[in-house]
């Protein structure tokens, strides 16, 4: 499936529609004296993160997040595989059942017919994510979830789907921009991230790196490692995934339920 254009258009759509965050670190208290949080996740359910991502992960001790798109091949034949990846603290998030994406934006071309999001109605996305999440359940055993939206795209139909789902979820990851700027106003349900594709993983770290300079969290969404598409090289990757391990006493860096129930329980905290 061809995703050239996909990044241009997320980012151009998600950051129109944000409101922006305000500027500078908060008073926002991460545990064990942690400078800042990071979210490592991977979308789409592809066969590069169980070969390559899933293992360095492993050995490193990290703990990341698989977006699975359930209906994709990795799932159906490689099931025994996520469910490892689960039982060894990985979280399986939701990617919704099809990936529907507007066709009618710019290269678009790759969106088929029967999964454009410009001809599925709302409630027909929300009843698809929703059964996506039974689906993950017979996966894991996990009732708690989070949410990516794919391609950033929200408007379906009749309306937007995004805020009918958002009770179900314990986060959304939605928008561009994944260093927070204020961990007090961020929106559990529009958790903006990075879209790394070719960087080197001196980039990657510089990310992590401001993040810590704000006391806040970067979030990260990364497809293909090594391989598939989108691709960001297993050296730069390997590179991120050694930086963090060697400085786990600045970085919390955990699945992004874990770091998002967290951000909930402070945010709920009374003055």
């Amino acid at each position: 499936m061809k995703r050239a254009g996909l990044i241009a258009a997320l980012l151009l759509a998600a950051s129109a529609a944000l409101p922006a965050q305000a500027a500078g670190p908060g008073s926002f208290a991460w545990p064990d004296g942690h400078k800042a949080a990071v979210s490592l996740s991977y979308d789409d359910a592809l066969d590069s993160q169980l070969d390559h991502a899933l293992p360095a992960l492993d050995r490193h001790g990290l703990k990341a997040t698989f977006y699975l798109q359930l209906s994709r091949d990795p799932v159906r034949l490689r099931m025994e595989d996520w469910r490892k990846a689960a039982r060894n603290g990985h979280e399986l998030g939701n990617h919704t059942l099809f990936h529907q994406c507007s066709g009618s934006l710019p290269d678009r071309a790759w969106v088929e017919p029967q999964r454009n999001l410009d001809t599925t109605t709302a409630a027909q996305m929300q009843d698809q994510i929703l059964l996506a999440n039974v689906m993950l359940k017979a996966l894991d055993g996990r009732d708690e979830r989070t949410l990516t939206i794919p391609c950033g795209d929200t408007r379906a139909q009749d309306g937007d789907y995004r805020l009918r789902v958002a009770p179900a979820f314990v986060a959304i990851k939605w928008g561009s921009g994944g260093v927070i700027a204020d961990m007090a106003t961020l929106d559990p349900a529009a958790v903006p991230v990075d879209v790394p594709v070719g960087v080197t993983g001196a980039q990657l770290i510089a990310r992590v790196e401001e993040a810590a300079k704000r006391g806040t969290m970067i979030n990260f969404t990364f497809h293909g490692i090594g391989g598939d598409y989108l691709t960001v090289s297993n050296e730069a990757h390997e590179q991120l995934l050694e930086y963090l391990a060697a400085h786990r006493d600045i970085y919390w860096t955990d699945t992004f339920v874990n770091l998002m129930r967290y951000v909930r329980a402070q945010q709920q905290r009374p003055d």
